[in-house]
């Protein structure tokens, strides 16, 4: 599995408080995994990723929310020379893109399947 970026992000809480907590996160091809200081490790898939959205830079951080396809938000930051957010953006725009050139392949080999198959009859 390729990693592209490796390093610490800060993800603000579910709970009440909305404290922001250091997660150790490793970006790979197939998402970003960040793992806590307990060593459980959190998967967030590019399948399950809408968009990028919301990045703000303010004093030494940029803030930035990850929506996924389902609509649940989840807010990080990180300090603006990370770039996390832009490299987040970049690899699932990437992902995304291959994922629709399989799908444009597998129609395509559907299309030939069935004139193969409409052929021989």
């Amino acid at each position: 599995m390729k990693v592209f970026k490796e390093g610490l992000l800060e993800k603000r809480s579910d709970g009440l408080l909305q404290l922001w907590k250091k997660k150790h996160c490793v970006l790979t091809e197939d998402g970003h995994h960040g793992g806590a200081d307990t060593g459980k490790v959190k998967e967030l898939h590019f399948a399950n990723m809408k968009t990028v959205d919301c990045v703000e830079r303010k004093g030494k951080y940029v803030y930035f929310t990850v929506v996924m396809t389902e609509g649940k938000e989840i807010d990080f930051r990180c300090p603006q020379d990370e770039g996390w957010n832009a490299e987040i953006t970049l690899q699932m725009v990437q992902y995304k893109n291959r994922q629709a050139i399989l799908a444009v392949k597998s129609t395509r080999q559907k299309q030939q399947l069935l004139s193969v198959c409409s052929l021989s009859h």
